[in-house]
C-alpha cells in the first residue's frame, strides 16, 4: 500500500486520516463465516461481511468512503466486480485506497493485477447536454469464484469558485440500502467539518410492527458525528410497495432564508443590461404585435425555439445565472439562463413573472426534506396573467399556443425566486378544454365496414402528436392505429394472428388541421373492413368498439403503502357510433348501459342513443389533476374506475341473425335471461 498513482481524475492511496486506517490482519478477523453468515449463503445469497461508509462534508470539499468486503458466490457479481465503471464529475476525484481479496485464508492485493483506463463518460453528452464527467473503468483479472472481494475507496469533491452554494449549502440523502444483500456489520457516518450546523432528518423508518415512525430531527455542529449501526442486517423494507428509510442531512436554513440568499442574486442579473440595448430586434419585433396574449405567446415560442438549450451537469448547482444580454448574443444557455432571459423580456411588455425552481424527479419527497437550494435541479417561469397562474419550461422545444392553451406542466413544489418566500404546492388543476375530443364512425353494411376517426388534440396531446407526425413515418403512424384498432374493434379476439394490414386495407391518417394559436392538432383516419363484426364461438356476431385508454389501469392496480397516488390524467371526450344494416338487440344490458360518476377526483359520464339498427355512446371525462389523491380517499377512487372498466368505456352491439329460428332464439333468450 506504498506505492501512490496519480493522475487528474483517480489516484491509488491510503485513505484519509478521518476515515480511519484498517490494517490487513484487522480485516481478516472481520471477515468470519457466522450463524447469520452461514445461513445466508446457504440460502444461495452474495453475502456482506462489513459496510463501513462514511460522508465527510467540509467548506471545501464532499468526500464519500467506503470499505466493504463481500463474497464472489454469484457469477453475475463475479462479472460485475471484475469490471468495474465508477464516473467522475469535474473536480472529483477518485481514490483507490485498497483492492484486495481473501482467498483460502489468505489476503490478496489486487492492485497489482488491475488496469485502469479513463473515458469521456460517453451517455452523457449529447443533444445539449455537455459533461465533462469521466468515467474510470477498472478491470481486475484473476478474480475467482468464492472469493472474498475487499473495496475501500473513496470520492472527493473539491470545490471551484464556481461551486459558490456547495461551498456554503451542504446536502446528502443517505439511503438505506438494497434488500437483496444481507449484512454482518453495516455501519454509516456523517461527519460535519463545516462552520455551519447541519441539521439531519430522519423519514420513513419504521417500528417492529411495521407502522411509519414519525420523521426524528437532529443537529450536528462543526466536528460532530452521526453513526446509524446495524449487526446481522437485512433491510427489511418491502420494496414494491413501501419507501426506503432514507436520513436527509443538510445545512440548517428555513426556506424564507434560503429565497432571500438566492432572490439577489438573481435580482442582479436581471437588471444587468436593458433589452433594448442587445436586443433591439427582438424588441422590434415585440412592439409590432399589438395583442398582449400574442407577445406572450412570441416570447416563450423565441426563447424556447431559438435560444439552444445547453445542460451542463457541471454547473447546475453551482453557478450564477448566465446574463440575459451573453444568452441572447450566443443564443444558447441552460434551464436558468433561458429562464432569465424569458422573464426579461416578460418584464419589457409588462407582464408579472418570476423565475421558480423545482425538481420534478423529487416531486414527491420535497415536502418531506429540509429545506436547501441543492433540493433543485431545474428553473422554469411562473407567469401570472389574467389571474391566472401559468408555469413555462423555457428549455422545451416545439411548444405551440396563447397561454391558456399551451401544456400544462404536472408537478407541486416550488420554491419562487422573490425575498421571503416559503416553499409553495400548486393548486390542483382542471382542464379548461378537453385534451382529446374524438368521434367513432363505424357504419356496415352488408359484409363491409366504413370506418372514420376525427380526432382534435389540444394541450400536451397536441404538442405530443405533432412531434409524433412530424418525426414518424406515415406507415408507421398508419400501423400505430390499425393495431390500437385491432383491440378495440375486439378483432383480436377472433382473428388474432392476422396481419393487420390484411384487416385494415386501404388504411390512411391524415392531419385536418393544426392551429398554433388554439394549440389544436385535428387528424382523421378512415379505412374499409371486409367482415366488420366479432364473431365469438357460437357465432354469434357484434359490432363492437371500447377505446382501453379510457380504462386507467395505473389507478385499478396501485398499491402501495407510503406513496400517494399522483393524478395525472387527462380530460376527454368520445363520441361513439356503430351502425349496421342488421337489427339488434336494443335491450342488451351492455348495450343499453349508462353511467355518471361524480368523485371528488374526476367525474365522469356514458350516455347512450339506441335505435334498431344501431348506437351512440358518449364519453366525458373530466378530472381534477395536479395532486396527490390522500390514502383515505384512493379505495373509492379505484372503485369508481373499476366501474368504467365495466363495459363503460365503448360500446358493443348484438346483431339478431335473419330467419325464423334465430328469431325465436332470440325471443327465447330475452325471455329467460
Amino acid at each position: 500500500m506504498d506505492n501512490q498513482v496519480v493522475t487528474e481524475n483517480y489516484k491509488i492511496e491510503k485513505s484519509s486520516s478521518w476515515a480511519g486506517n484498517i490494517e490487513d490482519q484487522e480485516l481478516i478477523e472481520r471477515i468470519k463465516d457466522s450463524e447469520f453468515a452461514k445461513k445466508q449463503i446457504d440460502e444461495g445469497r452474495d453475502y456482506c461481511y462489513f459496510l463501513d461508509k462514511k460522508y465527510y462534508t467540509s467548506n471545501t470539499e464532499n468526500n464519500e468512503y467506503v470499505c466493504m468486503a463481500y463474497t464472489l458466490n454469484e457469477p453475475s457479481n463475479l462479472e460485475r466486480a471484475s469490471v468495474m465503471d465508477i464516473v467522475v464529475e469535474e473536480n472529483e476525484v477518485y481514490n483507490i485506497h485498497r483492492i484486495s481479496v481473501l482467498r483460502d485464508g489468505v489476503l490478496i492485493d489486487k492492485i497489482p493485477d488491475m488496469k485502469i483506463k479513463v473515458l469521456d463518460s460517453e451517455n452523457q453528452s449529447s443533444g445539449g447536454i455537455l459533461s465533462s464527467n469521466k468515467k474510470i473503468n477498472i478491470t481486475i483479472k484473476d478474480l475467482r469464484l468464492y472469493d472474498v472481494l475487499i473495496l475501500e475507496d473513496s470520492r472527493v469533491k473539491a470545490f471551484t469558485d464556481r461551486d459558490f452554494l456547495r461551498k456554503e449549502f451542504s446536502k446528502y440523502v443517505w439511503v438505506s440500502p438494497d434488500n437483496y444483500w444481507a449484512y454482518g456489520s453495516f455501519k454509516f457516518t456523517f461527519i460535519n467539518d463545516r462552520e455551519q450546523k447541519i441539521a439531519y432528518k430522519k423519514s420513513f423508518f419504521r417500528d417492529e410492527n411495521g407502522n411509519v415512525l414519525a420523521p426524528e430531527i437532529s443537529y450536528l455542529n462543526k466536528g460532530e458525528r452521526f453513526v446509524f449501526e446495524e449487526k446481522n442486517y437485512i433491510n427489511p423494507v418491502d420494496a414494491s410497495r413501501e419507501v426506503f428509510p432514507y436520513i436527509d442531512f443538510a445545512t440548517d436554513s428555513s426556506w424564507k432564508e434560503l429565497s432571500n440568499y438566492i432572490s439577489p442574486i438573481y435580482e442582479e442579473i436581471f437588471n444587468k443590461d436593458s433589452l433594448l440595448e442587445y436586443a433591439p430586434n427582438l424588441v422590434e419585433k415585440l412592439n409590432l404585435i399589438t395583442d398582449i396574449d400574442e407577445k406572450i405567446q412570441f416570447a416563450i415560442e423565441y426563447v424556447q425555439n431559438n435560444i439552444y438549450y445547453i445542460f451542463n451537469a457541471d454547473e447546475m448547482n453551482g453557478h450564477k445565472p448566465q446574463e440575459p444580454a451573453i444568452t441572447y448574443e450566443n443564443k444558447q444557455g441552460d434551464c436558468k439562463a433561458k429562464s432569465v432571459l424569458l422573464k426579461v423580456i416578460l418584464d419589457y411588455i409588462d407582464v408579472d413573472s418570476s423565475i421558480v425552481l423545482v425538481n420534478f424527479h423529487t416531486d414527491f419527497y420535497i415536502k418531506y426534506y429540509l429545506p436547501s437550494l441543492l433540493t433543485f435541479n431545474h428553473v422554469i417561469v411562473k407567469i401570472n396573467h389574467k389571474g391566472e397562474e401559468y408555469f413555462v419550461d423555457a428549455t422545451i422545444r416545439d411548444e405551440f399556443g396563447l397561454l391558456e392553451n399551451r401544456g400544462f406542466i404536472y408537478f407541486m413544489h416550488y420554491l419562487e425566486v422573490k425575498p421571503d418566500q416559503e416553499l409553495k404546492e400548486r393548486k390542483p388543476y382542471k382542464f379548461p378544454y378537453y385534451c382529446i375530443d374524438e368521434k367513432v364512425e363505424f357504419n356496415a353494411k352488408n359484409t363491409i365496414g366504413q370506418l372514420v376517426l376525427t380526432t382534435t388534440y389540444k394541450g400536451n396531446r397536441a404538442n405530443a402528436m405533432r412531434r409524433y407526425f412530424k418525426n414518424t413515418n406515415k406507415r408507421e403512424v398508419v400501423d400505430s392505429w390499425n393495431n390500437f384498432l385491432f383491440y378495440s374493434l375486439n378483432y383480436s379476439g377472433d382473428r388474432n394472428g392476422t396481419d393487420v394490414r390484411n384487416i385494415f386495407k386501404d388504411a390512411s391518417i391524415d392531419i385536418v388541421s393544426d392551429d398554433k394559436k388554439l394549440n389544436e392538432f385535428k387528424i382523421q383516419y378512415r379505412s374499409t373492413i371486409e367482415n366488420p363484426y366479432y364473431t365469438d364461438p357460437k357465432n354469434n356476431r357484434f359490432l363492437m368498439y371500447f377505446d382501453r385508454n379510457v380504462v386507467k389501469a395505473s389507478a385499478r392496480d396501485f398499491m402501495h403503502k407510503d406513496l400517494t397516488f399522483w393524478h395525472n390524467f387527462d380530460s376527454e371526450k368520445y363520441e361513439i357510433n356503430l351502425y349496421t344494416d342488421q337489427k339488434i338487440d336494443t335491450e342488451e344490458k351492455y348495450t343499453a348501459q349508462e353511467s355518471t360518476i361524480q368523485n371528488p377526483y374526476f367525474d365522469f359520464t356514458s350516455r347512450k342513443k339506441i335505435t334498431k339498427n344501431g348506437a351512440t355512446v358518449n364519453i366525458d371525462y373530466k378530472p381534477l389533476v395536479n395532486l396527490e389523491i390522500p390514502q383515505s380517499e384512493f379505495e373509492k377512487f379505484r372503485t369508481d374506475h373499476h366501474m368504467i372498466a365495466d363495459s363503460n368505456f365503448g360500446l358493443g352491439v348484438d346483431i339478431i341473425e335473419p330467419g325464423l329460428m334465430n328469431r325465436l332464439k332470440f325471443s327465447f333468450k330475452k325471455r329467460f335471461k
